[in-house]
């Protein structure tokens, strides 16, 4: 009988084609069809990178518009769909059936057909002819089967409805009944344009979201994901559940390139979850940590599983300030995650493996580790200041003189990490296991690190977009996968250059196939939820969806969250993230904002976007159809519907992150100060250890009930202390709307008004909303309102809209002719809400005491029993 720790080849295989079916494709051709498929893998990958270059423009050749592009990438994903992905369960996996050859074919090209007839359908907008139509019907059905292959029946099903009720709108029941549409306006809207299939989410795709990709598949086939993996054993190993706390940190890193949760779970679970039952956890523990790190990492700036480029589109924000918004909850959350960890090797009594390292005094170690933190910090100003100094001087020679002194830096980086032995994959099976040396494992790979290091550089200080961002970080890339195996080789004194060489290509090679067939269902996804979003823009289904959502929710915006959160819930049980983030995001987010404003709470579209992706992200843990949870099981040997639901207790933080920044904005560092952001930083984290630990039921000893209300309560308050400074003490003042004008004079620039107008909507209908206005120079209340760009006028008891200027701010905030002025609030003078913390601090300190007794007492218990 076969030990369950020690997986059978066949369990191995299983996680192999879990991943491929997920992910690559299934199939795996032989013969002249399977290098066909690999080379057409490579030729997009090779296009992708073409068009992101600069040569189009310095060559003068293979210049694309954004359409154009689009066809393209969208028949190379479609033609490798057909090719990768089989029909059936029991279709054939080593060949590649007739039919299949054909539908390749023709999906190809219709999706390139925007491509091949660019310059005609340019000349006849809005007016398709009969070949377009046909052409657009086959691609659309095309398009749906190469979902259901690549990605399941959901997304069809849900893309096929909303073409339905497209075509079939006034068949439609009571308030979703609509004029309807043509088949052929469906197709010129959905096929034709940039509206549907080939709309903002597969311009996304094209333009940023595959290199992305591509450099994350590069990374990890020139060796950095074993590094980081490396590198987290040996730092966490061997402390109180060590391996868990590796597999968190492992998985973080492996997020930070990789957009697929469940590739993460099994590419870093194969080596942690056998670690993590080594040392006391059980089989649905280990999954679960596992698949709570691993989709955690969907969370993690720079990639996000591609939401994060959707979102710069969607939202109209730099990408910079997505990072910046995002990076503090994700943060929070991985570090909540090791302390989960640590309380469950605490409650167990878990000890870590055996460390490797050489004994060192604690003070050494602090020294150590502030020596480097200031070494890199003093490096970091050398390099930022160094540059901005010498790029007027040297001009246009910069990027040769950057690239030389980054090639040095890499060489030499290279020649350090060859005084150590180099890196080996390690069988976590194995009877004994010996931690790796943190500093030879940190030393060996520190030039996995640089093309991080170019990547952030160009988004963060050089501020260039995204996909120019990736292109010079994936370039650079494809010089190490090139050259560091020969160069190595020089070092450690082998003489083995024409094999290294080969060998470097070949991972290159591999690397280009592995990105562009991890692009396919991000592809296909893409266009496909681009359905979904034509329908809701050709046929208003948003608005009847904002009607049927304040019915459901009475008006209540905490009822409308919750029905959101559990929209995407539903959807993600069976969309991929991406999918499910564009699908709820079109649907329900303009209806947050719009109904949150008319309940007097004005959030901004950042925090909505971020909440339906948690939400969605959420859906890959949550039972019963958790797919990472599955992954997970099938390497720990537990039981699938358990993982899924450990995880999901392990990720409630995730899902209480959300509605927390919904209503406390400081969370994403929005209209904070970089004091404040530290600040937030510092309580935040805090506040999210303590609800961790109110959730677990263990803090310094396990919780007594009504400790964990307790500490539940002092989370909250931490999270968001305006909720119980606004019951003491109102925030505004309610001012007569006629002295609109001496509420602008009486408050200070940069504060804002909170003003409740009522008026029609765009579409007539009676509309009752907020607008936070904020308050413009002038020395006077009159002329601050001139400032703003409107004129009011009195008529008897009401307060009117005279008049808004053209392009004005107020035009901006949505003010309009002829509205009333239903009630303005003005900001009052009252503490800071963050005076909250102290009482909320001192029953935290009440529950720490309590604890410590009770611990202390235990402890003296415990070694009288002994004696």
């Amino acid at each position: 009988m076969r030990d369950d720790k020690q997986p059978s080849n066949a369990t191995e295989s299983d996680l192999e084609d879990m991943v491929a079916a997920s992910d690559t494709g299934a199939r795996k051709p032989h013969g002249v069809p399977g290098k066909l498929l690999v080379s057409i893998a490579a030729a997009w990958s090779l296009f992708q990178l073409w068009i992101a270059s600069p040569l189009p423009y310095m060559v003068g050749f293979g210049v694309f518009s954004a359409t154009e592009a689009r066809s393209i990438h969208l028949a190379f994903a479609l033609f490798l769909a057909y090719m990768a992905y089989p029909a059936l369960k029991r279709s054939p996996r080593d060949r590649i059936p007739l039919q299949d050859w054909m539908f390749a074919a023709v999906a190809a090209f219709c999706g390139g057909y925007l491509f091949l007839f660019y310059s005609e359908l340019a000349q006849r907008p809005g007016r398709p002819i009969t070949q377009d139509i046909v052409v657009g019907i086959v691609g659309i059905i095309m398009l749906l089967e190469a979902t259901r292959r690549a990605l399941g029946p959901p997304l069809m099903v849900v893309a096929a409805i909303f073409i339905g009720y497209s075509l079939f709108g006034p068949y439609m029941p009571g308030i979703l009944a609509h004029r309807g549409v043509s088949l052929g306006g469906l197709i010129n809207h959905q096929w034709l344009g940039t509206q549907g299939v080939f709309g903002i989410a597969l311009g996304v795709s094209t333009s940023f979201v595959f290199l992305f990709v591509l450099f994350g598949a590069l990374l990890d086939k020139a060796g950095a994901g074993n590094y980081f993996i490396k590198v987290a054993f040996s730092m966490l190993g061997h402390l109180k559940g060590g391996p868990a706390k590796a597999a968190v940190v492992a998985s973080g890193m492996t997020g930070l390139i990789s957009g697929s949760s469940i590739a993460n779970t099994v590419t870093t679970g194969t080596f942690t979850i056998p670690m993590m039952k080594r040392v006391g956890f059980s089989a649905e523990k280990a999954g679960a940590i596992e698949v709570s790190s691993s989709v955690n990492g969907q969370i993690m700036p720079p990639v996000m599983g591609a939401a994060a480029f959707l979102m710069v589109e969607y939202v109209g924000i730099p990408y910079v300030d997505v990072i910046k918004h995002a990076f503090l909850p994700a943060i929070i959350s991985y570090i909540a995650l090791i302390y989960i960890v640590h309380l469950e090797a605490l409650k167990a009594n878990m000890q870590g493996l055996p460390s490797n390292n050489p004994a060192r005094p604690l003070l050494n170690k602090i020294i150590g580790f502030l020596t480097g933190l200031l070494l890199l910090m003093g490096l970091s100003v050398v390099v930022y200041y160094g540059l901005g100094w010498l790029k007027p001087v040297l001009g246009e020679a910069t990027p040769w003189v950057i690239s030389i002194g980054l090639a040095i830096i890499y060489v030499g980086l290279l020649k350090i990490g060859s005084h150590y032995p180099e890196l080996e994959m390690d069988d976590p099976n194995a009877k004994v296991i010996k931690l790796p040396q943190t500093r030879p494992t940190v030393m060996v790979g520190l030039h996995y690190i640089l093309p991080v290091v170019v990547l952030v550089w160009c988004l963060m200080v050089e501020r260039l977009s995204p996909g120019l961002s990736a292109f010079w970080a994936t370039v650079f890339m494809i010089f190490i996968m090139v050259t560091q195996r020969p160069i190595i080789a020089v070092f450690r004194g082998r003489s083995k250059m024409a094999a290294d060489i080969k060998e470097g290509f070949l991972d290159l090679w591999d690397g280009l196939v592995t990105g562009a067939r991890n692009m396919i269902g991000i592809g296909i996804a893409t266009a496909t939820a681009g359905i979904v979003v034509g329908a809701v823009s050709q046929t208003g289904v948003g608005l009847v969806l904002a009607d049927v959502v304040e019915i459901l929710s009475g008006g209540n915006l905490m009822m409308i969250l919750f029905l959101t959160a559990l929209l995407s819930l539903i959807l993600g049980m069976g969309l991929p993230t991406t999918a499910n983030y564009i699908v709820v995001s079109a649907l329900m987010a303009p209806v947050i904002v719009m109904l949150g404003q008319q309940n007097g709470l004005i959030v901004p579209l950042i925090a909505v976007h971020l909440f339906v992706f948690y939400f969605g992200i959420m859906a890959d843990v949550t039972p019963p159809v958790g797919l990472a949870s599955f992954a997970a099981a099938a390497v720990s040997g537990g039981d699938p519907i358990r993982t899924g639901f450990q995880a999901f207790y392990y990720s409630l933080r995730t899902a209480a992150l959300p509605f927390l920044f919904i209503f406390n904005t400081d969370l994403l560092l929005i209209d904070v100060t970089p004091m404040q952001g530290v600040v937030v930083f510092i309580v935040a984290t805090v506040a999210m250890l303590i609800f961790a630990a109110g959730t677990q039921g263990y803090m310094l000893t396990r919780n007594r009930w009504y400790e964990s209300l307790l500490l539940l309560l002092v989370a909250f308050t931490l999270f968001r202390p305006g909720f119980w400074m606004d019951k003491i003490h109102d925030p505004y003042a309610s001012v007569p709307p006629a002295q609109f004008a001496d509420a602008l004079e009486r408050v200070e620039d940069g504060s804002n008004l909170r003003v409740q107008i009522a008026g029609e909507d765009a579409f007539g209908s009676p509309m009752t909303t907020y607008v936070l206005v904020p308050v413009p120079r002038g020395d006077t209340g009159q002329e601050r309102l001139e400032n703003l760009g409107m004129e009011l006028y009195v008529d008897g008891d009401q307060t009117l809209v005279d008049f808004v200027a053209f392009g004005s701010q107020a035009a901006d905030l949505g003010f309009d002719f002829d509205q009333e002025i239903i009630e303005v609030l003005a900001p009052v003078d009252r503490w800071t809400k963050e005076w909250m913390w102290l009482p909320a601090l001192a029953i935290f300190g009440f529950v720490v005491l309590m604890q410590r007794r009770r611990r202390s007492k235990k402890s003296d218990h415990d070694g009288a029993a002994v004696a």
